[in-house]
């Protein structure tokens, strides 16, 4: 059933009235009411009405009980019948690339060879000369398989170098002027973990894959620019009812967000992530001023040790049921694994956290011994090690992330996206254990979920459709594609919520909504948790609450 939505919050989406609180009760300046709120805490899972007093929760309880904690100038949400819960926590975003996407040329739903082209050469006609084109988005699969080609473009776009991504962020188009700028030709060797894809002449068709898209670096945007993409990408996830992100980043990202802290502009809070080479920055950085505060913290160090499905480049032990090559299994990114293992126990070693990208089941199965032979080495801690993405583990693999404590930073999105054209490419068998959501839960692992934005949208509402239905985006799988693996709603709030503040070692502080913790909220249109599931991806965000004060409210 679906809850009505008052007229009031309609036409505002929320109310200030007045009230008056006892003398002997403190005054609350923001309470919600009004709606059911699910708090994520086991001992209270379940309440109808919050106060918040300064940046910190005061009081969960019922309705007459917060009521009487309001003043005459508490401000009040009126939740209308609607779900309140935790602020939504997106464990894994590339969010500046996301923030620089939004003003970006998009080519995600471009459905034909004919659409890609012509939206590339339509954004050129705006473009300065020497201006690059990037991001993008594109899905070839959209349009049969077939990967893009220079060709399609390289005439409308003469002026301009053109370095369009896949929508996995795994491997991009590159046009004439690109590969020219960068000094790619038919005579350029390979480059290991990644791939120059070339035409039976040998010439480069401006595909390139993983480690190969190195060879072209557009030139870094000006500051101003970075600090708009990420006022833009704030804006943009806090609609979504996120609170926190965690950005798989580097140190320029990390720059940007520490001069919005210090001019007063952060709106999200971030848990930011710098590239496992040169972990010894990291380290020495937070020995000399810490690991932040609760608006931006550091810790934890991303590397990648495989590619992506879509773009055959997830390593795996079987090849790809489609692969033109019979030796086609995918790219494991790093060849001197000696090296890799040496940064890892050293950062480990150092109190650092490991969230390390591992896709096929190959890539994961490495990690999983790597991080054994480190637990063995440097001893047992609170070390909460991620694997990023975790899609295409072993049936045995689960096991082993609830025996080592690895957490499976997984992105639910992915599944109904993939799962249109993932059989063509991995089989019946592969895809029985893909994206596991309810053998990891069985299994005792934890799970925090984000969106992997700019790959897939930060919308933690249709991340927990997908989790609930594995309703493929194609609606081809009524029933859900593989459905044994469907979680309930709460189950994915929680992964959402309390899931993403301990992969940031943070559950003390936010991640459910209990007295004494921050006051970061969101108010939804209606209770998820009482919708066929079906209807969960109709729900809107009615408010966004971080640090106690209103972020983001619906606009009817």
């Amino acid at each position: 059933m679906r809850f009505p939505i008052s007229i009031g919050l309609l036409a505002a989406a929320l109310l200030l009235v007045p009230a008056c609180a006892p003398a002997d009760q403190p005054t609350a300046d923001l309470v919600i009411t009004g709606g059911r709120v699910w708090t994520g805490n086991s001992a209270q899972p379940w309440a109808e009405a919050i106060a918040i007093t300064g940046n910190r929760i005061s009081a969960v309880g019922s309705r007459d009980e917060i009521e009487r904690m309001a003043g005459p100038d508490t401000e009040r949400i009126d939740a209308a019948g609607g779900l309140v819960t935790p602020g939504f926590i997106d464990t894994h975003v590339h969010f500046l690339t996301g923030g620089f996407g939004l003003s970006s040329v998009q080519l995600r739903d471009a459905s034909t060879p004919d659409e890609f082209a012509r939206r590339i050469g339509e954004f050129a006609t705006n473009m300065p000369a020497g201006s690059w084109i990037e991001n993008g988005q594109w899905d070839h699969e959209n349009w049969g398989g077939d990967l893009p080609h220079r060709d399609w473009i390289d005439a409308l776009t003469p002026d301009n170098p053109v370095a369009v991504r896949r929508l996995d962020g795994h491997m991009l188009l590159a046009n004439s002027a690109a590969l020219t700028a960068a000094g790619v030709d038919g005579d350029t060797l390979e480059v290991a973990g990644g791939e120059i894809v070339r035409d039976r002449d040998g010439r480069p068709t401006g595909i390139l894959k993983d480690n190969a898209m190195a060879l072209i670096v557009p030139p870094m945007p000006p500051v101003e620019l970075q600090d708009r993409a990420l006022q833009a990408a704030m804006a943009h996830v806090l609609a979504q009812g996120v609170t926190s992100v965690h950005d798989m980043g580097n140190w320029t990202n990390l720059q940007t967000y520490e001069r919005a802290l210090g001019q007063g502009e952060m709106k999200v809070r971030m848990y930011a992530c710098v590239q496992l080479q040169g972990w010894e920055r990291l380290r020495d950085r937070i020995a000399d001023s810490g690991r932040g505060d609760s608006w931006l913290r550091i810790g934890c160090l991303k590397t990648m040790l495989d590619g992506s499905l879509g773009s055959h480049t997830a390593a795996f032990y079987e090849p790809y049921t489609d692969a033109l090559r019979p030796d086609d299994n995918g790219l494991l990114m790093y060849d001197d694994t000696d090296s890799l293992y040496r940064s890892l126990a050293g950062a480990d070693a150092a109190g650092l956290q490991l969230n390390v990208h591992a896709i096929g089941d190959r890539a994961i199965d490495s990690h999983l011994a790597m991080t054994r032979r480190i637990t063995a080495e440097n001893g047992a801690r609170d070390r909460r090690s991620r694997i990023e993405h975790a899609q295409h583990p072993t049936p045995s693999a689960i096991a082993r992330f609830a025996e080592l404590g690895v957490i499976a930073s997984m992105q639910p999105y992915h599944a109904i996206d993939d799962g249109r054209w993932a059989e063509k490419v991995i089989g019946p068998v592969r895809a029985r254990s893909t994206y596991a959501f309810r053998s990891f839960l069985d299994a005792g692992v934890v799970l925090a979920f984000g969106s992997d934005w700019f790959v897939a949208p930060p919308t933690p509402i249709m991340g927990i459709y997908a989790a609930v239905t594995r309703r493929t985006l194609d609606d081809a799988n009524p029933d859900g594609w593989v459905p044994e693996q469907k979680i309930t709603v709460e189950e994915a709030l929680r992964a959402y919520t309390m899931g993403g503040a301990y992969a940031s070692f943070e559950e003390a502080d936010k991640g459910s909504i209990e007295p004494g913790k921050l006051a970061d909220l969101v108010v939804l249109d209606r209770d998820l948790t009482s919708i066929p599931p079906t209807e969960i991806r109709a729900a809107t965000v009615v408010a966004t609450i971080v640090d106690g004060r209103i972020a983001y409210k619906h606009d009817p």
